[in-house]
C-alpha cells in the first residue's frame, strides 16, 4: 500500500471578506488568509499526524524543504512501514525492509513535482513557479461556493485548487494519478506559528470506505533544511538468503495460458500454487492466511485490468520460501485472487511479486520453463542477453519503447495472459485505431477489475528498449473506461504472450532487463481466439460471459448468458479452461466445434480467423 499522504500541501487560511477575482487576485487573497510574511524566512516544516484508514490506524511525519518544496515522509501503519521522499531529482519509495527504489516511471516524477509545488506554495511568486495557471470558474459544495483555479507546474501535471470564497483557504485538491482520480479534502485549519495549517485531511480515490484520514497533531518551523533529508538513503536490504549459502537457485514452473505458475511455501507449510507476476505485489489468499492461522489487518482498494476492483488487507508473513530462496518478514497483502479461477481455470493461493523479485535478480526461461533467483552480489550478466533500462512506477516495471514507430512507455507483465494491450488514452491520442488493420471489439482477458475490453488486430512492430523488436503479433487496443488500460500515464502493457519469446532476467537493483531469444520452440504464439465468445467456469457448465459481434459463436447462434453443458461431447466439468482456450486459438480455421447448451440447443461452430 501506497500511502497517499497529501497533507504537505501547505495553502492555508484565516477568515478574510470578499470574494477573490482573477487567478493572481485568488493566490494573492490565499497568501494573505495563509499567514502572509509569517511564511517569510522559514526554510522547512516538520509535520507529524495521527492516521486512520481502512480499519487501520497508525503514525506519519516528515519534512518539506519552503524553498525547493522536496520532501520526505515516514509512516507506520498497522503492519506496515516505509517512507517515500522527492530531492528535486530522484523520486524514492522505501519498504519495510529499508529497501529503497527510485521511482521513474509512469506520473511518478509529474505527481512529486506537483507535491512539491504545492509545499513551497510556489503559486504566491509572480511568476507562478514557473507554473500555467488557468481559472476553471466557480463550484459549489454542500452549500458552499469555490474559486478553482487549474494549475499545471513544470514538469508536472494538471491538478485543481478549491479555494473557499469566504475564507480564501484551501478546500480541496483534485490531481489524477495513475488514472484514478485523488481528491484530498482540508479542514479544520488552526494558527501554528502565525500561520494557518488543515489539521484534518481527507484522500478519497473514489469510494468513501476506503478514505484515509490524517489529524495534524505538530507542525514545527525549522531554521534550516538539510538537502540530505529529502534525498534517497542507502538501501540495505538483509531479510533474505539461498539454502546452503549458494549464489543461486533453480526451480520449475508451469506454462498455463501464458501465467507462470510454481510452488511456494509459507511459514514452512505447503506448497502451495503461486502465479509469478512482474505486475503484481506479493499476495496471499485470505483463505489460506486464515488456514496459516495468519491475521489480516485493514481493508483497502485493489485495482488492475477491467473497470472494477477487489478488497485487499495486509498480512504479515513471517517466511516465504521458493526454491531455495527465503525472505523473511514480508507484509503481504491478502486478496481474494482464487476469486479469478472462473477465469483462468487455475486456483491461485497466491502471488510473488515485486517484493520477491526486488531481491534477487531473477531469470525466467520461457524455453526450459524454469525460474533462477540469484544474490544481486554474484550475478553476471555476461551471458543474459541484450540489456534493457527499466525504471519503476510503485511496484511495476516500464520500458521505453514504441509500437508502429510511436514513442511509449510500456509495463513488462508477465502476469499477463495477452500479447501486447494498448492504454486507450496512448491510441487515441495516436490515431492508432485508424491505421490498424481487420480486427474484432472482445472480451480479450480477465484481471482483479473483471473483464477486459478491446479492438483486437495483429499489428507491430513492437520495439522494446532500442534493439529487440517484435514483428508481428497480437495487439488489444484497450477500450476500457476504468482500471490499467485505462491509464493515461503509460501506453500500454506488454505481456506473456511476447515474453514467453525470451528468457527474461530482472536485474531490478540495477533498473536493467535482459532479452535473449528462446532456442526452444515456441507454441501458441501470436494467435487469436477463433471462437468468437469469452467462456468461465460457472455452476452448472461454462458459462458464456461474451460473444464477439459476428464472430463464429453468434453466427451459430451462442449469446451471452448461455450455460455449456458439453464440447463435443465431453462433459464441461471435465473440460480443463485454458486448455479449451488454446485450442479455440490453434485449431485450424473450419474446424467445426458441437457445442450443446442448458437450454437442449445443439450448435455447430465452425472456427475461423478474427484478425
Amino acid at each position: 500500500m501506497r500511502l497517499a499522504i497529501a497533507a504537505f500541501a501547505l495553502a492555508t487560511v484565516a477568515a478574510v471578506p470578499a470574494l477573490a477575482g482573477s487567478p493572481d487576485d485568488i493566490l494573492a487573497a490565499n497568501r494573505a488568509a495563509s499567514g502572509g510574511d509569517a511564511w517569510n524566512g522559514k526554510a522547512a516544516l516538520y509535520t507529524a499526524f495521527d492516521y486512520a484508514g481502512g480499519g487501520l490506524t497508525g503514525k506519519a511525519e516528515g519534512t518539506v524543504d519552503l524553498t525547493t518544496g522536496a520532501f520526505e515522509q515516514h509512516y507506520q501503519v498497522g503492519p506496515q512501514t516505509g517512507a517515500n521522499g522527492y530531492d528535486g531529482t530522484h523520486v524514492w519509495n522505501k519498504d519495510n525492509a529499508g529497501i529503497v527504489t527510485l521511482q521513474e516511471a509512469a506520473d511518478s516524477v509529474p505527481v512529486a513535482i506537483n507535491n512539491a509545488y504545492r509545499n513551497a506554495n510556489l503559486w504566491w511568486r509572480k511568476d507562478h513557479g514557473g507554473a500555467t495557471v488557468t481559472d476553471a470558474g466557480q463550484k459549489t459544495d454542500g452549500g458552499n461556493s469555490y474559486d478553482v483555479l487549474t494549475i499545471t507546474p513544470k514538469g508536472g501535471k494538471p491538478f485543481n485548487v478549491w479555494f473557499d470564497t469566504r475564507t480564501h483557504l484551501i478546500y480541496r485538491i483534485t490531481e489524477v494519478q495513475g488514472g484514478v482520480t485523488v481528491t484530498t479534502t482540508l479542514t479544520n485549519y488552526q494558527d501554528f506559528s502565525g500561520t494557518e495549517q488543515p489539521v484534518d485531511t481527507v484522500i478519497n480515490t473514489g469510494d468513501a470506505k476506503y478514505d484515509q484520514h490524517l489529524v495534524l497533531t505538530s507542525a514545527k518551523f525549522l531554521a534550516k533544511s538539510d538537502p540530505a533529508t529529502y534525498a534517497p538513503p542507502k538501501s540495505a536490504p538483509a531479510d533474505f538468503s539461498i539454502a546452503g549459502g549458494a549464489h543461486s537457485v533453480t526451480f520449475p514452473f508451469q506454462l498455463i495460458a501464458n501465467h507462470i505458475y510454481a510452488d511456494v511455501t509459507i511459514n514452512g507449510k505447503g506448497p502451495y500454487n503461486f502465479i509469478f507476476d512482474t505486475g503484481g505485489v506479493n499476495l496471499i489468499n485470505p483463505e489460506l492466511a486464515k488456514e496459516l492461522g495468519i491475521k489480516l489487518e485493514g481493508t483497502s482498494e485493489a485495482r488492475g485490468a477491467g473497470d472494477a476492483s477487489m478488497e485487499a488487507s495486509l498480512a504479515r508473513v513471517d517466511r516465504i520460501d521458493v526454491g531455495g530462496a527465503r525472505i523473511d518478514n514480508q507484509v503481504f497483502i491478502a486478496l481474494a485472487l482464487d476469486a479469478l479461477y472462473p477465469a483462468d481455470g487455475v486456483h491461485m493461493r497466491g502471488m510473488v511479486g515485486y517484493e520477491t523479485f526486488r531481491r534477487f535478480v531473477t531469470r525466467i526461461d520461457y524455453g526450459a520453463k524454469t525460474v533462477t533467483l540469484t544474490d544481486p552480489k554474484f550475478f553476471d550478466p555476461k551471458d543474459a542477453g541484450t540489456p534493457i533500462h527499466i525504471a519503476f512506477a510503485g511496484n511495476a516495471v516500464i520500458v521505453s519503447g514504441s509500437y508502429e514507430g510511436v514513442p511509449g512507455k510500456f509495463q513488462i507483465d508477465t502476469g499477463a495472459r495477452s500479447a501486447l494491450t494498448l492504454n486507450g488514452p496512448y491510441v487515441a491520442a495516436n490515431d492508432l485505431l485508424a491505421k490498424a488493420g481487420k480486427g474484432v471489439d472482445a472480451v480479450d482477458g480477465w484481471g482483479v477489475g473483471g473483464p477486459s475490453r478491446a479492438h483486437v488486430v495483429r499489428g507491430g512492430p513492437l520495439v522494446i528498449g532500442k534493439d529487440v523488436t517484435v514483428q508481428s503479433t497480437v495487439v488489444g487496443f484497450g477500450t476500457d473506461k476504468a482500471g490499467a488500460f485505462a491509464d493515461p500515464s503509460l501506453s500500454g502493457n506488454i505481456g506473456g504472450g511476447v515474453l514467453k519469446r525470451f528468457v527474461v532476467t530482472f536485474d531490478y537493483a540495477n533498473n536493467t532487463m535482459y532479452l535473449k531469444p528462446v532456442t526452444q520452440t515456441v507454441t501458441d504464439l501470436d494467435t487469436f481466439d477463433r471462437f468468437g465468445a469469452w467462456i468461465n467456469i460457472g455452476k452448472d457448465g461454462l458459462d458464456v460471459v461474451a460473444v464477439t459481434a459476428n464472430g463464429p459463436a453468434a453466427a451459430a447462434g451462442l449469446k451471452q448468458g448461455d450455460v455449456i453443458t458439453a464440447i463435443d461431447g465431453k462433459a464441461a466439468s471435465d473440460i480443463v479452461l485454458p486448455d479449451l482456450r488454446e485450442r479455440f486459438r490453434d485449431e485450424a480455421p473450419g474446424t467445426v466445434v458441437s457445442v450443446a447448451l442448458k437450454d437442449g440447443r445443439t450448435l455447430k461452430v465452425t472456427l475461423k480467423d478474427q484478425i
